[in-house]
Parts: C-alpha cells; structure tokens; sequence
C-alpha cells in the first residue's frame, strides 16, 4: 500500500479509525470485485480518500457489507464499506497504479529496464487502464481524463526546464484529481459540492505530485532521473511553500461543502494532509518556519504519543456539530493492526527458531504485511530486531512530527 496519508491510532479516535479500516478493506474488496485478485496489489492510502469523501456526503453512499476473514484484520471479518463511492476509488486507485507502472517502464526503473519485465508489466499496466476505464464508465465517470493523464504528463514534463513553473508539470495531476474529487458529489447526489470538491481535489493532487518529487529528490539526483524540481530549477522551500498554500486552499474549499458527516473527511484531508507535508520536509531536513530539525527516530513504537489534534479548529457552518476526531483513543494500540503488531513476540535476548519454524514465521509476517509495517520487527530465524523495509510505510511516524 502506498500514499501520502498515514493515520495511526495515535492521531483518529477508535470510531474512525475503525470507520478508515472500512474503507480501506471496502476499496480491497472493490478492486477484487470488478477487477481481479491480482489488483488489490492496487490498494492505496490516498485512493480510499474518494470512498470517505462519497460516504460523508450522502447515507446512501455509506452502505457496508460483511467481508469474511482477512490477515490483515487478525483473521476477524468485519462491515466494510461498499458503496458505489468504494468503486469509485478502485477505479481511481487502478487508474493510479496503472500511471505509476507506465511511468516506471518510460523511465527504465529497477527490474523496469529488464525486456520481459517491462513486456509483462506494460501488459498488465493496460489491462487495469481498460478495466478501470470500463468500471469508471459504469459509474458515470468521464475517464478520458484520468486516462490521458500519464501522456499528458509525459508531454508537459518534456517541455518543462530551468526556469519553468512547476505548477505547469502538476496540472495533470490536478486536474485528473479535481475530477475524482468532483464525481462523488455527482454519486452522492449533491452538485452543489461538485466545484468545492474539483478545487480540494486538484490541491490534493499538487500535494502529492510536489511531495513525491521532495522524497524522491536525492534519489533521483543519483540515478540521474527527471524530477520536476531539479527539471524546473525549483527549491524545496518554494515547494513548501506550495504545499502550505494548497493545504490551506483544501480546508477552504471543504468548507463549502455540505456533508451528513464530515469527521473522517477532515481528519483525513486537513489533520492528515497537514502532517503529511510536515512528515516530508522535516525528514528532508526543510522546515516551514526555519525551526529546529525534528525528531525522526525511526524506533518510535516503543513511545507512547499523547494523542494529536486531527485537524484544528473550524467553522462548521453546516451546524453538523462533529467531533473531528481527535484523540487517540487506541489507549497501547500503536496502529490499525495492533491484534498482529506483537505476534511474533519480540524477544530479549532474542529468540532462534529452526528452519521449518522460521519459514512459517516469515510466511505470516509476509501475510500481514509486517515486514513493512513493523518497526522493528524481529527476524523470522534470528529473532534479532528488523527495521521495516520501507522507512515511509512508519503507521506511527506522526509521532515525531
């Protein structure tokens, strides 16, 4: 799973934190559904956002349905969400993973530059644009521009240089964003909320398009690959400040929004947006202000966080009267799966195990995604602590923050 929105039980009380599992199991179970098995690979932080935003505006959108057993849940099932706004996240989400894959095989990445890999990858990277074309236009969504997106990108990223705005290489992004946005007040049934929602979506989408170029900055300056930053001459504070402007835009325009329940909506696209940005630059070692670097201790779980604000204070104008969920409320729960955050047990002295014992130990960590979400884990053989495998898939890096 990937995406720049990361909540933890430290920062979403238990209602929603529950509330977000559903949503993300919901748009699971929606790419399986109209998609195949092989696209739950899909699955995305950011993409679920369309779900939520189509839930909290219309009861009708909120439907959930029982899902059976799952790893990731402990083995538990759970009501997950299914309405049409979870298949509107899966075909955004397809949509999204079938760019990122097409991108990779233009750039050469990795396993990318192998021929067969790029063969295979570039036949499965059509399969879900022509699949989430179709299901998009089920849902009365005009999918020409989010299929045009990865060419339209390619092309303004060509004529992008030194001196450039980089708000020229984003605006496909936006734009393919603002529309997603947009279609859940049309499933919801609510166009008042189609422009306000256009205008947070296409903020969003330059959050995350400037956000991946900060991260990916140094990496890129090695491979010696395009970045819009470094293409366009642009520095990192003019980027934040950017990111600052579109995350006071977002909180604008989901203001004039009429939602039935807005909670998770603002935890998730002002609390968490928020943290997102600062996550990103304190970690670069740029900072909005010009404070003091913060901490980025990458062993946090053994912390324990007074829980954080989601959000901040705001006019509900619409008298919905919610709390926007701030709190922990997860008390010693760390993350969204805590049943499985201690299973293996980590041991001191650590703990061998034989061969055998360490392949099944490895398998259900493998399972439950712990290799990237347990921080530190302890090795399947050795038992030795293990940092995660992807530093940026921390559930509680908030915490520094």
């Amino acid at each position: 799973m990937f995406g720049i929105l990361r909540p933890c039980r430290h920062t979403l009380s238990d209602d929603l934190a529950k509330e977000w599992m559903s949503h993300m199991c919901g748009l699971c179970l929606a790419l399986r559904d109209d998609h195949g098995q092989l696209s739950r690979t899909a699955t995305n932080y950011d993409g679920l956002v369309v779900s939520v935003l189509a839930a909290a505006q219309s009861d009708e959108c909120a439907s959930t349905r029982r899902a059976g057993c799952c790893p990731l849940r402990g083995m538990r099932g759970a009501q997950v969400a299914n309405g049409p706004g979870a298949h509107l996240a899966a075909t955004v989400s397809l949509m999204l993973a079938s760019a990122k894959i097409s991108d990779h095989i233009e750039d050469g990445d990795g396993l990318y530059a192998r021929r067969g890999v790029r063969a295979l990858a570039g036949r499965v990277a059509e399969h879900w644009q022509h699949s989430a074309s179709k299901t998009g236009t089920g849902l009365g969504l005009d999918s020409t521009e989010l299929a045009t997106v990865v060419t339209r990108q390619r092309e303004v990223e060509d004529a992008a240089g030194p001196g450039s705005d980089v708000l020229s290489v984003t605006r496909p992004t936006e734009e393919a964003t603002g529309e997603a946005f947009a279609h859940t007040a049309v499933l919801a049934g609510r166009p008042t909320n189609t422009e306000p929602l256009r205008e947070a979506g296409r903020l969003f989408g330059r959050i995350a398009h400037l956000l991946d170029a900060v991260e990916d900055i140094e990496q890129d300056k090695k491979k010696n690959s395009w970045n819009p930053l470094t293409a366009t001459g642009t520095g990192t504070d003019r980027a934040r400040e950017l990111c600052d402007d579109a995350l006071l835009g977002v909180r604008l325009a989901l203001e004039e929004v009429e939602f039935v329940d807005d909670r998770l909506t603002r935890a998730l696209l002002v609390g968490e947006l928020h943290r997102a940005v600062d996550r990103v630059f304190s970690h670069g070692g740029h900072h909005a202000h010009g404070g003091r670097p913060q901490n980025t201790n990458h062993h946090h779980r053994a912390r324990r966080s007074a829980p954080h604000d989601n959000s901040g204070p705001h006019d509900d104008r619409h008298g919905n009267g919610k709390d926007t969920g701030t709190g922990g409320g997860g008390g010693e729960d760390n993350c969204f799966m805590s049943c499985l955050c201690e299973t293996p047990a980590a041991h001191s002295p650590p703990k061998k195990r034989g061969f055998f014992a360490g392949c099944a130990v490895a398998l259900f960590m493998c399972c439950t995604c712990q290799f990237c979400l347990r921080d530190p884990h302890p090795g399947p053989w050795s038992g030795k602590p293990r940092g995660a495998c992807h530093h940026s898939l921390h559930c509680c890096e908030c915490c520094d923050n």
